[in-house]
C-alpha cells in the first residue's frame, strides 16, 4: 500500500462505512454497551459482521467456554434491540489462543472476515473493531496475509506505551495474536486501557439516573452493572460504597465516529512490539505506523452513548 494511503486509513473516516465487530462479549458489561453503541450509529456505521471472541477468566471454564458464552450474549443483545436479523451475520469465533505466531486458529469467524475482506481495497477498506482477545483478526492475517491492506483494524488492547507493563487483559490473553497485529500490514489503531481509556468510567448512580426506565435495553445494561458489581472479586457493598465502572468497549466504536476530534485524541507514532514478558519494546519494523489514542474526551462521548441508547 503506498504510504499517502496507509496515512489515510489510520485517520478517522469520512462518510458511511462498512464495519465488523469482534468481541468478548460476556467477558465484562462494556462490550454490550459498546454492540448497543454500534448498532445505534447507522448514520454513519453499517454493522456488515458481529464475531465472538474467546476469553478465559472467572467468568468461563475455559477460552472455548468464554467464545460459546460471548456469542450467546451477542444473540441476546440482538433479540433485546430487536436485530435478529442480524443472527445471520453473526458467527463463532477461536476456541483457543494462538499457539505461535505461524498458526492460525481457523473458525467460523476467521473465514468469514477473510472471504469479507476480499471484497474491500485499500481505498473502500473494511473497518474492524476488536475489543477482546485479537485472535480472530490475528489468525484470519496468518491465513490471508493479503487481506492485510484491506482492513483498518480499531483495537482496545494493551496500556499506555509508557506503562511500566502491558499487561492488560485483551493483550495478555493472546500475546501472539498482539504480535502479529502489530508486525503485520494492516493499518492499525490502537486504544490503550491504563492511562487513556480508564477515563472513559461511569458510577452506578449516573446509570441508574440516566438509563433505569428508559427502555428495556437501558434496564438491561444498568441492571448488567448491578450484577457485576455484586459478583466474585469485585463484590461490594451496593448501598454503602461508591462505585464507578470503565465501559472500555466504547471507546473502540466512538473511534470511526470521532469526527473534528470530538471525543478524543490521537497522534501516528512508530508502533512498538508487545512481548512475551509483557513489555513493549522497539518494533523491528522501524518504518511501521499505527494510530495511537491518548485522550478521551469523556463527558461528550458519555453524552452521544447515552442519547442513543436511550432513543427507540
Amino acid at each position: 500500500m503506498e504510504k499517502s494511503l496507509y496515512i489515510k486509513s489510520l485517520q478517522v473516516p469520512k462518510g458511511k462505512i462498512d464495519v465488523v465487530m469482534d468481541t468478548d462479549a460476556y467477558n465484562e458489561i462494556d462490550d454490550q454497551f459498546a454492540l448497543a453503541y454500534l448498532l445505534k450509529s447507522t448514520e454513519k456505521l453499517n454493522t456488515v459482521a458481529i464475531y465472538a471472541a474467546p476469553f478465559f477468566n472467572h467468568r468461563s471454564k475455559s477460552p472455548a467456554d468464554g467464545m460459546q458464552k460471548s456469542y450467546d450474549e451477542i444473540l441476546k443483545l440482538l433479540k433485546l434491540m430487536g436485530k435478529e436479523e442480524l443472527e445471520g451475520i453473526t458467527f463463532k469465533g477461536s476456541e483457543n489462543y494462538l499457539k505461535d505466531e505461524n498458526t492460525p486458529v481457523i473458525s467460523p469467524a476467521v473465514t468469514d472476515l477473510i472471504n469479507r475482506a476480499k471484497n474491500y481495497s485499500p481505498e473502500n477498506p473494511l473497518y474492524v473493531v476488536a475489543i477482546g482477545a485479537i485472535t480472530n483478526i490475528a489468525s484470519a492475517l496468518i491465513a490471508a496475509p493479503e487481506i492485510a491492506e484491506n482492513i483498518v483494524i480499531v483495537w482496545l488492547g494493551g496500556h499506555c506505551h509508557n506503562h511500566k507493563d502491558t499487561a492488560e487483559f485483551n493483550m495478555v490473553q493472546d500475546i501472539a495474536a498482539a504480535r502479529v497485529v502489530f508486525k503485520s500490514q494492516a493499518p492499525l489503531v490502537q486504544l490503550p486501557c491504563v492511562g487513556v481509556v480508564s477515563s472513559f468510567y461511569f458510577s452506578l448512580a449516573e446509570l441508574e439516573q440516566y438509563l433505569k426506565g428508559k427502555n428495556e435495553l437501558c434496564d438491561f445494561l444498568f441492571e448488567n452493572m448491578v450484577q457485576y458489581k455484586n459478583e466474585g472479586e469485585i463484590k461490594a457493598d451496593f448501598d454503602n460504597k461508591v462505585y464507578s465502572k470503565v465501559i472500555w468497549d466504547v471507546t473502540a466504536v466512538a473511534w470511526l465516529l470521532n469526527d473534528n476530534d470530538c471525543f478524543m485524541q490521537s497522534n501516528i507514532v512508530a508502533a512498538p512490539m508487545p512481548e512475551y514478558d509483557k513489555t513493549y519494546s522497539p518494533n523491528a519494523d522501524s518504518n511501521r505506523l499505527i494510530n495511537y489514542v491518548y485522550y478521551i474526551s469523556r463527558d461528550a462521548l458519555a453524552t452521544d452513548l447515552i442519547n442513543k441508547i436511550i432513543k427507540e
